[in-house]
């Protein structure tokens, strides 16, 4: 990570935070732990990526669910926030810093959010983001199956999302059906922030150099060959290890997680 990079880090750990948010009823899902083989060539994984059971969002995150966030924590209105934390476009679809407007509907998924801003969002609500591996691992699954992932007509319906134009108005969470585990829109909504975004793709060189931030896999240059036709993994990692932590775009949003008690 770059300096400034860890700077912004350092200045985020200090940001204060009200209190924890009331959650929704019945808002998190368990997703049971297991061994999965990741789209990603982990160098020091031979044998598949081990998880232990976590909790994840339904759905992403909603404006409204944000606008709450952002009432209870005016330091991250978008009037207010520090431009280390959010670019100039953080939440810019919002008619005002605290008020939605016809271009954000509260059940519609929130966008033009950074990172710094969605792992607020979560740590005020005892969460955190997902990691990489917890997203890659929960939208393997379709409706009926744990993982889909060779399904090729499953692939297919995924790159369609992504072929379209994401100029129309996105609709509001929760209308697909969900998954095996019970979660919604983890395709065809939104792009979605994760935890550790910013390893997702580095250089050979830079794994070299004894930075405890370097990570154990390299971008879509580590897609494996068995999954070198996984176009819908690669554009995913490709667009997230492309971002800063303070960018935001019309189609990122974000969900949730938290360790399993």
């Amino acid at each position: 990570m770059a300096i400034v990079g860890r700077l912004a880090v350092l200045l985020f750990q200090g940001m204060p935070l009200a209190g924890a948010l009331a959650g929704e009823p019945g808002q998190y899902l368990t997703v049971p732990g297991g061994v999965f083989q990741s789209a990603l060539r982990y160098e020091d994984v031979k044998d598949g990526v081990r998880l232990a059971s976590f909790e994840l969002m339904r759905a992403p995150v909603t404006n409204q669910q944000f606008l709450a966030f952002v009432k209870a924590n005016p330091a991250w209105r978008r009037d207010r926030v520090p431009s280390v934390f959010a670019e100039s476009r953080f939440l810019s679809h919002w008619k005002g810093p605290v008020e939605l407007g016809p271009q954000a509907l509260p059940q519609q998924p929130v966008t033009w959010v950074s990172w710094f801003a969605a792992e607020a969002y979560c740590e005020a609500r005892g969460a955190r983001l997902p990691s990489w591996s917890e997203w890659e691992y929960s939208a393997a699954a379709d409706e009926t199956r744990a993982d889909a992932r060779r399904d090729p007509a499953w692939r297919e319906r995924i790159l369609d999302w992504y072929s379209r134009p994401s100029t129309s108005a996105l609709p509001r969470v929760g209308l697909q059906a969900p998954n095996a585990y019970g979660v919604h829109d983890l395709h065809g909504l939104v792009w979605e922030w994760t935890g550790d975004f910013s390893s997702l793709l580095v250089s050979g060189d830079n794994r070299n150099q004894g930075d405890a931030d370097d990570t154990r896999f390299c971008g879509a240059g580590a897609i494996s060959m068995e999954d070198s036709d996984n176009y819908a993994v690669m554009m995913r990692v490709a667009m997230l290890s492309s971002l800063d932590g303070a960018d935001a775009t019309a189609n990122l949003g974000f969900r949730c997680a938290k360790d399993s008690q």
